[in-house]
């Protein structure tokens, strides 16, 4: 790319603090030291599939660092390899990707920047497979992106969690309530894990062990019995009792992700009072934890992982997503990142420290006693 090139990119997925961030210094690094002009397409692969962009100028991407959502829109629908026809009859989708990927080509552009969760850029793998020079920038609340230790937006979904719980403890102890709050995460336990270590929750519970409720209960009668008469529980959304399934809200069966998770706070609300006879109530933070402006931290990260993807198309490095590896940026194989979401291991050190001070994960390791 000696000569002045042409850049495009694509925001898709899930809305998530930060966005605007990325955008911002992918578009400032491109314009300001090497004089690329710069495409951003509207609303993720439908974009790319519907011919809608426009140019971004240095005046666009200022003063958004602090913004929440995205200034180019987003859609967790639009896969191009699997768009669905609208017709009677069952649901059938078709292969449209030839049709983006001429719109690609129509826009003269050297690359292509997506940013975007684990659906996004499994997409944009395809799509390097297929011959488009593609960048990786991993987005998603989630914190599940293979080949990363952390994404951009999850700090915020973090922060905002853990304010909730800082607030419902309040009522809980004045009312001697089990107070639930339900938080994202889908398959992935990170939010609830990282949130509820950090506001002392004595319930955690994740995807990644499936709870016992008996276990459950126990913890809340034994605080009870010692005089702790309120109980604070943090659920992820994908949290299964044992030898039980998910909780599942809706099926949207032409979303790359047809199952949309929730409720398992109401269910296990009502276990919870069921059992021991204590009032029991479940917030559910939803949509709130991928709102509003993103922390210091995310606007850093963001920054950071931005200006990386620019130097990766500048040297050429397609097929790649910018990863975060400790406190250095690495470069990883889009490859990687396609073989699914990045869990929380039962074995890590987190889970350990959170065990020690006595958290309850709702497995037979909590059904022993304390000290």
């Amino acid at each position: 790319m000696a000569k002045k090139g042409r850049i495009a990119i694509l925001t898709g997925g899930g809305d998530c603090p930060g966005i605007n961030a990325v955008i911002r210094a992918v578009a400032k690094k491109a314009i300001l030291e090497s004089g690329l002009e710069v495409v951003g397409i509207s609303d993720g692969y439908d974009g790319l599939l519907h011919n809608r962009h426009r140019m971004l100028h240095y005046d666009d991407v200022s003063g958004i660092i602090n913004l929440g959502g995205t200034i180019l829109g987003t859609s967790n629908k639009a896969n191009p390899y699997r768009c669905p026809i609208i017709k009677e009859g069952p649901l059938e989708f078709e292969d449209l990707s030839r049709t983006a990927i001429d719109n690609f080509e129509r826009l003269e552009a050297d690359c292509l920047v997506c940013i975007g969760g684990d659906g996004t850029l499994s997409i944009a793998h395809s799509f390097f497979k297929d011959g488009l020079p593609i960048v990786g920038i991993p987005k998603t609340i989630d914190n599940d992106i293979q080949g990363t230790d952390i994404t951009f937006g999850f700090d915020t979904a973090v922060y905002i969690a853990t304010e909730g719980l800082d607030r419902v403890r309040t009522t809980a102890q004045s009312h001697h309530r089990v107070m639930i709050v339900e938080v994202m995460g889908r398959n992935a336990g990170w939010i609830a894990l990282h949130a509820g270590i950090a506001s002392g929750a004595d319930v955690v519970l994740i995807p990644e062990i499936p709870y016992d409720l008996d276990i459950v209960t126990g913890k809340v009668n034994d605080r009870n019995s010692r005089g702790k008469r309120f109980t604070i529980a943090v659920v992820s959304e994908g949290a299964r009792q044992k030898g039980g399934g998910r909780v599942v809200q809706r099926v949207i069966e032409e979303s790359t992700d047809p199952l949309r998770l929730g409720g398992v706070g109401f269910v296990l609300g009502s276990q919870i009072e069921g059992e021991t006879g204590v009032e029991t109530r479940t917030v559910v933070m939803g949509h709130l934890q991928r709102g509003g402006v993103p922390t210091p931290f995310d606007r850093v990260l963001a920054t950071r992982l931005g200006t990386r993807a620019v130097d990766m198309l500048l040297e050429g490095s397609y097929g790649y997503m910018v990863g975060v590896r400790g406190n250095d940026l690495v470069d990883v194989p889009l490859e990687e990142v396609a073989h699914g979401q990045r869990c929380v291991s039962t074995g890590d050190p987190l889970i350990r420290s959170a065990r020690s001070v006595g958290t309850c994960f709702g497995d037979i390791r909590d059904a022993l006693p304390e000290d």
